[in-house]
């Protein structure tokens, strides 16, 4: 079995929705995993501050702005009298849901509620599609399957438990579609993956039920080998391991949601990112082998990166020290990006500063405390093992005209990465390309 996973933008129109038929096949065993249609997930944050803000009129106005966007999606989309009423149901109930909530209390619960709207109707509006035409479907709700525990992480046994089930139900059906993004947290409440967590849920039904392959569908044509916003001929890559598509996740390369890489790496289930736009075209294969050993492979930067130096005479010949650090940091669980170190010296970096003054007030017991804000992470992939050479002084060399802040090199087989002031991104990004490739 194959799971296809399409973004905002592969629904975003009825004409997108209508063409998913042209890479979906009804005929192989498929789980079709949907975001929500493009532009929805942000309109419904805003009607959820509304309601947090207690503005209900606001609240009352966005919604009617964004269930008109619907009532033009619907129109476009079905052709039969009875497929239109079908839609327009669906859309009227989801809405009028929305609406209700003016009447009750509203916490960051509600919000969350009010979020899985958007995937509920995308799923439900294709099923609906399909149905008119004549396609077989089954609709699985992934409330009825997708958990979290207490500390926000997939339970990937519990999944496999549910879902399995469901599958099996239907023996004679070939094409499934469930909802990416939406799950239930620990106490049974509706939550979700997190912003980009529709590549998150395909990665983790793959590996909940050893699925034969993955297929991430976006608006371009794979992991390309830098920003191609930024950075002009840049070119996708055929083949990247796993670790190699982690690190690029992780540090920026938006084509993939930095956890759905783990799930599908634990299970072994090759991962292949492919565009909607041009389905013939290779895209880029994720899987254990990797490609060319020895090579680099990509460039990727990371913004909204804040530096936090400690300097501190009671580092010198002690131990603990490092430990008695990190724990600030667990505490208000804050992961740290890059870290170095000196004998009195250890800078790190983080990207969820929700907590950094707290963070900072007790950092400051172990000695004197800088910050520096606005800092951006570029990170060199390739596979660097222990019998390479040269990589690093490379990368060095193409940004010696820029003020470097840190260099991590040397924590994994595959990544070389620098932090500098986000002023320096573009240079860097354009540097770094000119002299790799």
């Amino acid at each position: 079995m194959k799971i296809l996973k399409f973004g905002g933008t592969s629904v975003g129109s009825a004409e997108r929705i209508k063409g998913l038929l042209d890479i979906v096949n009804p005929s192989e065993r498929q789980v079709v995993v949907l975001s929500a249609v493009s532009g929805t997930t942000n309109a419904l944050v805003e009607i959820g501050q509304a309601y947090l803000a207690d503005d209900k009129n606001l609240a009352k106005e966005l919604i009617k702005k964004h269930k008109d966007k619907y009532e033009d999606l619907i129109k476009e989309l079905f052709k039969t009298e009875a497929g239109y009423k079908n839609g327009k149901s669906l859309i009227d109930s989801h809405f009028n849901f929305i609406e209700s909530f003016a009447h009750e209390i509203f916490t960051p619960v509600e919000d969350k509620i009010i979020l899985a709207q958007g995937e509920l109707m995308s799923t439900a509006l294709f099923h609906f599609h399909l149905t008119e035409i004549n396609v077989p479907s089954v609709l699985l709700p992934a409330l009825d399957f997708m958990k979290i525990d207490e500390d926000n992480e997939p339970v990937v046994d519990y999944i496999t438990e549910k879902l399995t089930p469901l599958l099996d139900n239907y023996p004679d059906n070939t094409l499934f579609i469930t909802q990416g993004f939406i799950c239930r947290n620990s106490f049974g409440e509706v939550d979700n993956l997190r912003r980009g967590g529709s590549d998150y849920t395909a990665s983790l039904i793959g590996a909940a039920i050893g699925a034969e392959e993955v297929q991430i569908w976006t608006d371009i044509d794979g992991m390309h080998n830098n920003d191609p916003r930024i950075v002009k001929n840049t070119t996708p890559i055929a083949h990247l391991s796993f670790d190699e598509a982690a690190e690029l996740a992780y540090f920026g390369a938006k084509i993939l949601h930095p956890q759905s890489v783990f799930p599908a790496q634990k299970y072994n289930v090759p991962v292949r990112l492919l565009n909607t736009m041009d389905p013939q075209a290779k895209g880029t294969l994720i899987s254990k082998e990797g490609g060319q050993k020895g090579s680099i492979r990509a460039i990727a930067a990371k913004d909204g990166i804040t530096a936090i130096h400690i300097h501190s005479s009671r580092m010198l010949l002690a131990y603990g020290f490092l430990r008695r650090v990190f724990e600030i940091f667990e505490r208000y669980k804050t992961p740290i990006d890059m870290i170095t170190t000196s004998e009195v010296a250890v800078s790190v970096t983080i990207d969820d500063t929700k907590n950094l003054q707290d963070i900072i007030k007790e950092v400051e017991d172990f000695g004197t405390v800088s910050v520096d804000e606005h800092q951006t992470i570029v990170c060199v992939v390739g596979d660097f093992d222990l019998n390479t050479h040269g990589y690093a002084a490379r990368v060095l060399d193409a940004v010696k005209h820029l003020p470097v802040r840190m260099i991590s090199y040397g924590g994994s087989d595959y990544n070389v990465s620098v932090l500098l002031d986000t002023d320096h991104k573009v240079e860097a990004l354009r540097s770094l390309h000119n002299r790799l490739f």
